[in-house]
């Protein structure tokens, strides 16, 4: 029944974001010119325009990348036990973000679609690195320390942005790139796969549902989820996979955001305990509602110029980082 509650409130959280998501920004638009954009849109309206060719897109783009990232972060933080695992802190949107920007600036790929692609085996060789570098290759009782695991994924974050920077500055068009790979942003956004990005992210998401029993067990210890009937290397397995899945969608769509999974991870927690398919259902419609706020404000704050949605993600979730280090306790999570 609380989940129900909590289901239909974030339901409503989602559209009145979503609204303003439409509504606002350097120009506002009418909630009635919204909706008669969206019912029966006219090309030579000028706010049609801008809300069905620039802002939809947007929308779509932060429902995609907020759902995919939330759920991704709560699926790390089950399965390392680590409450400052999150995609963009270990270097799994750079691993994406790295691995689109080599194939495009080293094999002068140009297809979009296959461009995407590349952004999967990026992520999951990032996911990897960072999870080896962190511990996680040595199975004890103890498991990763979050401070061990966030430090490795601190380094190799900063490798992949400095190479993503190295060979972005070396083209003449790099300001605009710089900004989306390095930063992250919506704008854009209807020239990205979105339709294929977004059924990615639901596959992915429908097998973290299925797959949250198994999640549960994992937490209880690697021994006692054997005893259970669980085998903890094809958990951690299926969890990478699903983890690739939605942090290499979200990165297609919206660039490397960080801090989106951390907060939806512990906000998700906070309303639906510890159950791992309760908070992977409601990241589903929290890390939207925070993406879609967030893109807002940084079209309002400085208008009419705009403020990157990576910035505004790193101004709202960098005292939250803060605040969780700082409650962190020996042995916690461990």
């Amino acid at each position: 029944m609380r989940l129900s509650m909590l289901t239909l409130l974030l339901l409503s959280a989602l559209c009145g974001a979503a609204l303003m998501a439409l509504a606002f920004g350097a120009r506002s638009v009418p909630l009635s010119q919204v909706w008669a954009a969206l019912v029966t849109p006219d090309p030579g309206d000028p706010a049609h325009l801008t809300v069905t060719a620039i802002r939809l897109p947007r929308l779509w783009a932060a429902l995609i990348a907020g759902a995919g990232l939330g759920m991704a972060g709560v699926l790390m933080q089950a399965v390392t036990r680590n409450p400052l695992a999150e995609p963009g802190l270990l270097g799994v949107s750079a691993g994406a973000g790295f691995a689109v920007v080599a194939g495009s600036f080293l094999w002068r790929l140009g297809d979009p679609a296959l461009l995407a692609l590349l952004a999967f085996p990026g992520a999951a060789l990032a996911s990897i690195a960072v999870f080896m570098l962190g511990g996680g290759g040595q199975v004890t009782q103890g498991g990763t320390s979050p401070a061990r695991l966030a430090l490795a994924g601190v380094a190799i974050n900063a490798l992949l942005v400095s190479a993503i920077s190295g060979m972005v500055l070396t083209r003449n068009e790099t300001l605009e790139l710089y900004r989306f790979w390095v930063v992250g942003a919506l704008s854009g956004a209807g020239e990205r796969p979105l339709a294929l990005m977004g059924g990615i992210v639901a596959a992915a998401g429908a097998g973290a549902l299925l797959t949250a029993g198994r999640f549960d067990l994992l937490a209880m210890g690697d021994d006692a989820a054997r005893g259970l009937g669980a085998h903890p290397g094809a958990v951690r397995a299926i969890a990478l996979l699903l983890v690739t899945a939605l942090c290499g969608a979200a990165v297609v769509v919206a660039g490397p955001v960080a801090f989106v999974g951390l907060a939806v991870a512990h906000l998700a927690r906070f309303l639906a305990g510890p159950g791992v398919r309760g908070c992977v259902w409601l990241a589903l419609f929290l890390g939207p509602v925070l993406l879609m706020l967030a893109d807002t404000a940084g079209r309002l704050v400085i208008a009419p110029e705009e403020l990157r949605l990576g910035t505004m993600a790193g101004l709202l979730g960098g005292p939250l980082f803060v605040l969780i280090v700082r409650r962190l306790r020996p042995g916690a999570w461990a």
